[in-house]
């Protein structure tokens, strides 16, 4: 079960008791004779809590929800009379909320309703006494401080603790969020006050200061005696980067971000989850000592360096590494990416290894091509091969197993290349029908598409599959050779000297991966073509997959489990007046890499291969995010040359700099041990690789090679101090790190202008403050705007008082036409050594569309791409609106099918990645069908049942949709 907490009514959260549902069922039916027995209700509870977990996921549920789906399944199941015993008695007790609710106003209005004090006393409820407390945090906020304090009055009962009437504060400052991004900040002051508390023992203003140093030192030296700390931490001196670290900057972050560090990311004490023993500035002087234990003499300088980059939230690194930085197992790795071999052992090793990387917080990307296929021959038994499919199921369960550092799901993702005689049931792993034992629904997958069989698709060739264990030279090699050596197996095949093979149209398994794409949302696509040719380490090993979010592409081997070590600059706070200020993205992309490249040396290897991978080569991921923030900032849509020619220009200096950085690290500290022979080493930069690309493919990709600094110094260096890293950039998914510092996720468009964000550490309303601002200038700003956002789902789309050019330049992600996410891709990605977590973002159900995006990602030279993310052509009821004021634009036919898809004050808008609203989105597929199938001749993209569960299971995704993920950043 994914939960262990609900919501009740009054915001509070108590643990889930699956037993209470099955006690209340059973008292509905006793009231009526007992209609169900005490069996009958174990089960309906056993289906209630899965239903539950269906719709939640990793979220809190509330109580009414799960009332609204006991009633449901009491009805499904025909037991009307318990049903109806059940309603009655849920309406009895709301009426008697109601009369309590009303007794408690009149106290309240009498000054009767009693606080209860710290100490046990109690005194009467004072209003002005509620109002000064919110005053104290408003100071420079565009805040309505009266509406809050009646706000909060509804929320009062007699006997309310200090504590809860704190709470049901920070409760109404977010609920206030749609008003203004202000309300955001408060919240966050408010939450800041509460940690205070907690953890420095202080709400004094003036005290907290000297207690926050103190509590820093003393915090600091209890986890080294607790064994949660490194011993090698006090060698630091402490009280003076007690003394550095600025406060102020605890001020910087908006209200999601600082809960989601409270709630997942402080250190806590040995054996306690309740103990915290991190504060805001702590945390990030935490993370900046574990990065210097390496340093030597100079350690605490470089932590102060370490620290300004990130709690100045320029800089911040990968999720394991905050997680993990300075503890006694310091696993700061992101990804890794595993090889299995043909062999029973290996299977099994593997499976192992796997469990040990998903321990430690790591995400898995595991090439399974070389396991023979179902009917090969196995001679050491005599016996046919049942493939590489129930191999799979097990690393499924596996991955299902192992709880990532205790914070996150474990997670894993199997390639395949398009060639491998498995690769159909490949295709169906996903499905939600068939043969569960020939299912992974909790492990993602990826086709690994090598550029022949692109070429035949569009060809409209034949494509021939094939065993591993008959052309066991095939996946260790890539472009002309490739092409060569497949033509000669297809060409033996004729002849009788192949014995397992299958010859289809290309274009029959290409429709089957779009259809299965769109249907499940797996498999991903990825390109092994590109990821080799344009490797710097192609003269050591091949590139066999990507990782668990596609923006790895680094050699691995039996020897070699390859590991991405990750971190993201924060683009949109690297702006200069109009213009990218390139010294302050040369500092922090300086300090970035070193960084990154102490990780290598610091971090904990669950195995001895990635330990021999990451010392060999030390590759590093460098990434980007708040792409779409800069743009705002610079006033460049989305869906414009001038986003194509902004994501090429920044790249470029990102690329610049990062490069010059891993050889300066090289001379101080030597060139990483496979340097020799290398691309580095032969003179050839990434953005030379699109030529050698051209000429592998004998096709042109249409992307300009034209740069705007001079790289003549930078290759100079590199020849004459070699590279410190054989990798130097990656860009991958920053759900939770993009959360934590208040910008939108790596190359992201905004998703939603307004929506309300979900993860394990609550409901989130998320507005677009560069909106706000703009219609504050234009005096557009009011509850009038808000409602018509609320009506329009967040779109601006179709609100005609707000001018042409704003509603260009805030256009949503599904607003956005695809071709421009993926230009904008082709021109960064020329000069990323790596790849991008490139998501493809498709409104509505043509399969022509679909075609043409992943065709077009192909030409353009992309590496990989990332999840499909589609929208179905429903919308959600609203219930907080009169939709009747801007007009009907809903399916007035729909009903809700979980009260989940009812909005409530504060949940605005629910993303597509519910399951409720995705069950929403069912009831348009009649609809729609005909549109998809009217696209591809002969059978079609995809059918009405493909449709259905298109919209239930493709739009589980990553990095906006479900920010649980996590799996890179």
């Amino acid at each position: 079960m994914p939960f262990e907490q609900i919501k009740k009514r009054n915001g509070s959260v108590v643990p889930f008791d699956k037993q209470r549902i099955a006690d209340a069922i059973l008292r509905a039916s006793l009231s009526v004779d007992g209609e169900i027995d005490v069996e009958q209700t174990l089960a309906l509870a056993d289906t209630v809590t899965e239903n539950l977990a269906a719709i939640f996921d990793d979220r809190m549920p509330d109580v009414e929800t799960i009332q609204d789906l006991v009633e449901r399944e009491l009805m499904r199941q025909s037991f009307f009379q318990t049903a109806r015993s059940y309603i009655l008695y849920r309406e009895a007790h709301k009426h008697q909320r109601e009369v309590s609710q009303s007794v408690q106003a009149a106290k309240l209005e009498k000054s009767a309703l009693k606080v209860a004090q710290k100490d046990g006393s109690t005194e009467n409820f004072n209003a002005e006494k509620l109002r000064k407390t919110i005053t104290r945090f408003t100071d420079g906020l565009n805040v309505d401080i009266d509406d809050i304090t009646e706000a909060v009055k509804t929320n009062l009962y007699d006997g309310i603790t200090v504590e809860e009437l704190f709470d049901a504060i920070v409760m109404v400052a977010r609920s206030f969020i749609e008003r203004d991004t202000d309300y955001t900040k408060l919240a966050a002051r408010l939450l800041l006050h509460k940690l205070h508390q907690h953890v420095l023992g202080e709400s004094d203003a003036d005290k907290i200061p000297a207690a926050y140093r103190k509590m820093f030192v003393k915090n600091m030296k209890r986890a080294v005696k607790e064994n949660r700390l490194q011993k090698e931490v006090l060698d630091f001196d402490l009280e003076t980067l007690a003394e550095y670290m600025d406060l102020e900057r605890d001020l910087l972050f908006d209200f999601m971000g600082l809960q989601v560090l409270y709630d997942r990311y402080f250190l806590r004490a040995a054996g306690s989850e309740d103990i915290i023993l991190e504060t805001p500035q702590a945390f990030w002087m935490r993370v900046a000592i574990g990065m210097s234990l390496n340093e030597g003499r100079d350690k605490n300088e470089w932590a102060k360096k370490f620290y300004d980059v990130m709690s100045t939230h320029r800089y911040v690194p990968s999720t394991p590494t905050l997680f993990h930085s300075g503890t006694t197992y310091p696993q700061l790795s992101s990804c890794y990416l595993n090889t299995v071999q043909d062999d029973l052992n290996d299977i099994f090793k593997t499976f192992s290894d796997n469990a040990q990387l998903s321990k430690y917080s790591g995400g898995i990307g595991t090439d399974w091509t070389n396991i023979r296929a179902t009917g090969a021959l196995i001679k050491t038994t005599n016996v046919s091969s049942q493939g590489v499919i129930p191999f799979l199921k097990i690393s499924n369960d596996v991955t299902v197993a192992i709880n990532r550092s205790g914070k996150r799901r474990g997670a894993t993702c199997a390639y395949l290349e398009t060639w491998h005689l498995d690769i159909e049931e490949f295709l169906e792993l996903r499905k939600n029908t068939g043969d569960e034992r020939r299912r992974t629904h909790d492990m993602d997958t990826a086709n690994w598409i090598p550029d022949l069989f692109m070429k035949r698709v569009h060809e409209g060739g034949m494509w021939t599959l094939f065993s591993p264990d008959e052309v066991p030279d095939l996946h260790h090699i890539y472009g002309k050779k490739f092409e060569e050596a497949y033509e000669q197996y297809e060409r033996m095949a004729d002849e009788g000297k192949v014995e397992v093979f299958k010859r289809i149209p290309a274009t029959d398994l290409w429709r089957k991966m779009l259809t299965m794409l769109f249907e499940t949302g797996h498999p991903w696509i990825t390109f092994k073509d590109p990821s080799n040719v344009r490797s710097p380490q192609d003269h050591v090993g091949v590139v066999h997959n990507s990782n668990l979010c596609t923006e790895i592409t680094l050699n691995n081997s039996s020897d070699e489990t390859a590991v991405c070590n990750l971190g993201s600059v924060n683009l949109g706070l690297h702006i200069k007046g109009e213009v990218l200020d390139h010294d302050k993205i040369k500092e922090t992309v300086t300090l970035a890499m070193r960084m990154l490249d102490n990780v290598v040396d610091l971090n904990f290897y669950p195995t001895k291969e990635t330990k021999n991978s990451n010392m060999k080569h030390r590759p590093v991921g460098l990434g980007i995010m708040g792409f779409q923030d800069a743009l705002y900032r610079f006033d460049i849509d989305f869906a414009s040359e001038a986003a194509v020619e902004f994501a090429d220009i920044s790249m470029e200096l990102v690329s610049y700099y990062a490069i010059s950085a891993s050889s300066d690290l090289a001379a101080e500290r030597g060139a990483y041990e496979s340097f020799k022979g290398s691309k580095w080493d032969r003179g050839i930069f990434p953005v030379d690789t699109l030529d050698l690309l051209e000429e592998e493919r004998g096709q042109e990709i249409d992307v300009s090679r034209v740069g705007r600094l001079n790289w003549a110094p930078i290759k100079e260096k590199v020849k004459k101090q070699g590279m410190r890293n054989s990798n130097t950039m990656a860009i991958a998914p920053t759900a939770t790190i993009s959360n934590i510092v208040g910008c939108y996720p790596c190359i992201e468009p905004i998703f939603k202008n307004l929506y309300v964000k979900a993860n394990m550490s609550g409901d989130f309303t998320v507005i677009n403050p560069y909106l706000v601002e703009d219609l504050k200038a234009l005096d557009l700003w009011n509850d009038e705007m808000i409602k018509k956002l609320k009506f329009y789902d967040g779109s601006v789309q179709q609100i005609s008082e707000i001018p042409v050019n704003l509603r260009d330049k805030y256009k949503e992600v599904f607003e956005i036409p695809v071709e421009w996410l993926i230009r904008t891709a082709a021109y960064r990605g020329k000069w990323i050594d790596q790849s991008q977590s490139l998501n493809i973002f498709l409104r509505g159900t043509s399969g022509k569309m679909l075609n043409d995006a992943y065709t077009l990602a192909w030409k353009m030279g992309l590496k990989t791409t990332y999840y499909l993310r589609s929208l179905a052509a429903s919308q959600v009821e609203k219930s907080t609106i009169n939709t009747s004021e801007f007009g009907d634009t809903h399916n007035r036919d729909f009903s809700p099918s979980s009260p989940t898809e009812t909005m409530s004050t504060t949940a605005i808008i629910k993303t597509t990645s519910d399951n409720a609203a995705a069950t929403a989105m069912v009831t348009t597929a009649t609809n729609v069908a005909t549109a998809v199938t009217s696209d591809i001749p002969t059978s079609g993209i995809m059918s009405d049942a493909l449709l259905v569960a298109s919209n239930q299971e493709a739009l589980k995704v990553c990095s906006i949709l479900d920010p649980d993920c996590e799996a890179c950043q």
